[in-house]
């Protein structure tokens, strides 16, 4: 790819849902659903001219759910974590949920249409590939006929077995941390299955992933890696561009090797997405194994959410290393070469929003931190539906409470995403003006904060400095600078060809004057033309108010 990568990710029971007054727990009939339908040419016209390149559409596999209504058939209630289910808890790896379809019998189908509907608007697609688990009721729930099913085959009477696809506790019952509901029989698994997060004993506690099983990918080459192979094979058969794979340290690294590189002998263009977390297995998954991208959440986000939240919370105290814009320097000095491999990213389903209370609090501090991330270098970014106006995530929804989070368990509707969508069937966002969109729907704060995210992605997905050029952290020169404070502020060159941006971030939460100086080793490196108004040694005011970001065009 020769543009940045810009990736949305939503969750399509989320994105259509127009309820105006959705209920606490409330049930699939109380709070309804978006559809497949929902995501229609309008939408993703609007995401084309955000400038995103890829659509991952989270939740799409079929996973267990207590919903009995539009074609779902309930599991049991003791181990599915919220009425609608976890996405990643999944009973099916060859159907897609029957709730996302106008009519639930003829749901591939109207996948197939959203597929061929994201392409038409030239966007690619992204879906999750869960490798690690799948849901306690996996196989039982009318699975589609004609595919292979785990654990079919097994030996149950072992612990543990290369070609068996679980791990089993003979002669012990499942004991589930939760109560079963009242006038229910309890959930019966004899024998009990180790649980999704390596939890190896029959017992899982409130805090392990107790709805899900772990699967067994043995100590080689076994069958159940052709069955996992097989599942990547079908959906890729359809026409989804890339998968975005779960949890992947928990899964060895020699089967991903094997079925990346047999997946894309056959798909050449797919591309494989991993959800990551240990920096020192970074280079492994990317220069051995055959991964395209990998969550940067371990360093670029992590590194930024410490100095976000050491400028909300400022009590005083001594700014500690972890909590300094230096950071940023030590986290790219890390990566050297990786880092056009990474996914960054400020929010996605698993992490606070930004503008909740747990994080960054409001939306004005927003554009520090987007900017760092966003324009640092050429890897990929991934916007999470909602995030361009502000979404705080502070719902309380069910089983998912008030924790800065958007629910994944629950039958939801969210009112900015709401919002966003009355603009998006108006066609008002490309005007970019804050007093349309006010008019369209959006409140005048949302529409604020749009009007410059939507900009600042657009300006990554264009401008060849960010989405093709080379970096150059200004922060070692200029220590010693006048109004440059190494803990608070952060400033570095995007350069290509005779094009270069000056970005600089201020992480403090008062305005700021640096003096930045150029020096003589980045004209050099970075090819930069030497003029008058700008040489080695020149140094250029730049005024970045609180907790933002400002960008100049030098060349």
């Amino acid at each position: 790819m020769t543009a940045k990568p810009i990736i949305y990710q939503m969750l399509p029971r989320l994105w259509g849902n127009d309820e105006v007054r959705p209920k606490k727990n409330g049930s699939l009939t109380d709070n309804g659903t978006g559809k497949f339908s929902d995501i229609d040419d309008s939408t993703l016209k609007y995401l084309k001219w955000l400038g995103c390149s890829h659509v991952w559409y989270t939740g799409i596999l079929r996973h267990s759910t207590q919903a009995t209504e539009d074609g779902c058939m309930p599991s049991h209630p003791q181990f599915v974590k919220g009425l609608a289910g976890s996405p990643y808890a999944i009973c099916d790896y060859y159907d897609v949920n029957p709730y996302l379809a106008d009519n639930p019998d003829d749901r591939m189908a109207e996948f197939e249409q959203l597929i061929k509907r994201t392409h038409d608007n030239g966007l690619k697609l992204i879906m999750d590939f869960v490798p690690n688990h799948v849901s306690r009721d996996y196989g039982k729930v009318n699975p589609v006929p004609g595919h292979p099913v785990l654990g079919a085959e097994d030996d149950k009477t072992v612990h543990w077995k290369s070609e068996n696809d679980f791990f089993y506790y003979t002669g012990q019952a499942l004991k589930l941390p939760t109560p079963c509901p009242k006038g229910m029989k309890p959930y019966h698994e004899m024998p009990a299955m180790a649980t999704g997060n390596n939890c190896y004993t029959p017992e899982p506690g409130i805090n392990d992933w107790y709805e899900t099983v772990k699967i067994n990918y043995g100590d080689a080459h076994t069958g159940t890696w052709d069955k996992m192979a097989d599942i990547i094979d079908f959906w890729a058969s359809k026409g989804v561009d890339g998968f975005r794979c779960d949890m992947v340290e928990l899964v060895p690294p020699q089967f991903f090797k094997w079925s990346i590189g047999r997946i894309k002998k056959k798909y050449p263009s797919v591309i494989f997405i991993a959800e990551v977390y240990k920096k020192e297995l970074y280079r492994e998954y990317i220069k051995e194994v055959g991964f395209d991208y990998l969550y940067d959440k371990s360093g670029l986000y992590d590194t930024l959410r410490a100095v976000v939240e050491k400028s909300v919370n400022d009590n005083g105290m001594p700014v500690e290393l972890w909590q300094s814009a230096t950071g940023i320097t030590r986290n790219w000095q890390f990566l050297s070469d990786l880092q056009p491999y990474m996914l960054n990213f400020m929010e996605n389903h698993d992490e606070q929003r930004f503008t909740s209370d747990f994080f960054g609090k409001n939306m004005a501090g927003a554009f520090a931190p987007l900017f760092v991330s966003l324009y640092l270098n050429t890897a990929p970014f991934m916007i999470y539906f909602g995030e361009e106006v502000g979404e705080k995530g502070m719902d309380e929804e069910g089983f998912s409470g008030k924790d800065g989070r958007t629910t994944i368990f629950d039958w939801w509707s969210i009112g900015s995403v709401r919002r966003l969508r009355m603009v998006i069937r108006s066609g008002e966002y490309e005007s970019m003006s804050p007093a349309k969109l006010t008019k369209a729907g959006l409140k005048p704060e949302e529409a604020a904060f749009f009007c410059r995210f939507a900009h600042a992605i657009r300006f990554a997905s264009s401008d060849e400095a960010i989405s093709k050029g080379t970096t150059y952290d200004l922060c070692y020169c200029n220590y010693s600078s006048d109004g440059f404070n190494k803990d608070r502020h952060f400033a570095f060159l995007r350069d290509y060809e005779e094009h270069t941006l000056l970005i600089a971030a201020n992480f403090s939460q008062s305005e700021c004057r640096m003096n930045i100086t150029i020096p003589s080793h980045a004209f050099e490196w970075m090819g930069i033309p030497v003029t008058e108004a700008l040489h080695p040694g020149s140094v250029i005011e730049v005024t970045v108010p609180p907790m933002d970001a400002v960008v100049l065009q030098i060349v």
